[in-house]
């Protein structure tokens, strides 16, 4: 019986999906297909190590593919099906049949029950160990090439030691402009990338020394723009923070790199009132409350430093409402129904770095993760112009992709 030649797969990547690729492929294929990893750093999985303040937020609870694609700016339509493939029940799945039980938080977000990053590293590496991946640091790719010895294996890869040749790639180098342009010489377009999930500088003097304080309910929108999110809100020392501005940041990312991250911002502060609802409800104020001062008491859940700067804007901090005029109740109305915010720059969100950009999804076949244009060619994660909300989303790309590209690899 003749001998049946292994065939070589180069993952380019030693992050989530580089090695989560490389794990499935080693396994799905039972070992018919040797994986050789590539990463350029001397460590592997660094972004693992830091994500979520260390904790590692693998992946989010929400288990409906079609709910879980629409947490996706750029990608939900490919997505969707590729989460029929793989979803985070399967990531669940899979790690805990490794002995690492993950837990789900109030808002989704699924961590390892250790409440540490590198439990995750070490289920990864322990499962590249034990399926047999090699794992390369510290190596300088130089680049990729289709082989053209029609008898010989697909691909080249030079680095600096010399050439080696593989039958398949699989891309999975994140957002590395380097390696974007090797793919751009191999005829892919790459979508130009720009930065996603960010915060927003502002100087106003209605948000001035309310560092740390957190509005739950918030909604916000671009001036002249559909763009709007809806959540909690967070005061910072440069201007605001938290889930809903950073969801509004992903969804406008392109919009925001085109204008140098100069924008209006509109707020509005008690979302669940409208503004004839809030009037009547300040008019029954200035009936029953004759004597008492706006801002002396919080109201809506906002907080109590918040609402008297509100007030002292509005009218003043010493009028009683038997005192405030129409004009300071509508003044009053306008900040806390259409705040207006200049936003002057973007700041980082702790050590969450997501591009929008990369490879043009029509140029990949999402059903395998293949490239249309070169047969063997595969691609997983951040490389590919995919991009997540925060809150797990982003790894659970790096998972589905890569398992879709490595099942394909298994049936080659």
């Amino acid at each position: 019986m003749e001998e049946v030649q292994t065939k070589k797969l180069a993952v380019i990547g030693g992050g989530a999906a580089g090695f989560f690729g490389a794990v499935q492929t080693r396994i799905l294929s039972k070992g018919r297909i040797s994986v050789q990893l590539y990463e350029k750093s001397p460590n592997v999985l660094s972004k693992v190590k830091i994500s979520g303040g260390g904790r590692c937020n693998v992946t989010h609870s929400c288990f409906d593919p079609e709910e879980l694609s629409k947490r996706y700016p750029r990608g939900e339509k490919e997505l969707k099906r590729a989460f029929e493939i793989f979803q985070p029940k399967d990531t669940i799945r899979f790690f805990e049949s490794r002995g690492v039980k993950l837990k789900a938080e109030s808002d989704g977000r699924m961590f390892p029950v250790t409440d540490n990053s590198e439990t995750i590293i070490d289920c990864l590496l322990e499962e590249a160990k034990k399926s047999g991946v090699k794992i390369r640091t510290k190596i300088s790719i130089l680049g990729i090439y289709k082989n053209e010895d029609p008898n010989g294996k697909r691909f080249r890869i030079q680095t600096e030691e010399g050439e080696e040749y593989f039958d398949f790639v699989l891309i999975a180098s994140g957002s590395s402009r380097k390696v974007w342009g090797w793919l751009e010489n191999m005829g892919h377009t790459i979508e130009s990338p720009v930065p996603s999930l960010f915060t927003f500088e502002i100087s106003d003097p209605l948000l001035d020394g309310f560092q740390g304080l957190t509005v739950s309910d918030v909604e916000i929108i671009f001036k002249n723009s559909k763009l709007k999110q809806r959540g909690p809100v967070l005061f910072t020392h440069w201007g605001l923070s938290g889930p809903a501005v950073l969801k509004l940041s992903a969804w406008a990312a392109r919009e925001l790199f085109d204008s140098d991250y100069k924008a209006e911002l509109l707020v509005d502060w008690v979302p669940d009132l409208s503004r004839q609802e809030l009037r009547e409800i300040f008019l029954e104020k200035k009936k029953d409350s004759p004597s008492k001062k706006p801002g002396s008491r919080s109201e809506f859940g906002l907080p109590s430093r918040f609402w008297e700067r509100v007030w002292e804007k509005s009218c003043g901090l010493d009028k009683r409402w038997s005192e405030i005029s129409s004009k300071e109740l509508h003044q009053a109305e306008e900040i806390l129904k259409r705040t207006v915010l200049k936003v002057s720059g973007k700041g980082v969100f702790k050590d969450e770095f997501v591009t929008c950009g990369g490879v043009r999804r029509k140029e990949v076949d999402f059903s395998k993760m293949e490239s249309r244009l070169h047969p063997g060619l595969y691609f997983a994660g951040e490389v590919l112009d995919i991009d997540g909300i925060t809150g797990g989303f982003n790894f659970q790309n790096a998972w589905t992709t890569s398992f879709i590209a490595a099942k394909a690899l298994a049936t080659t």
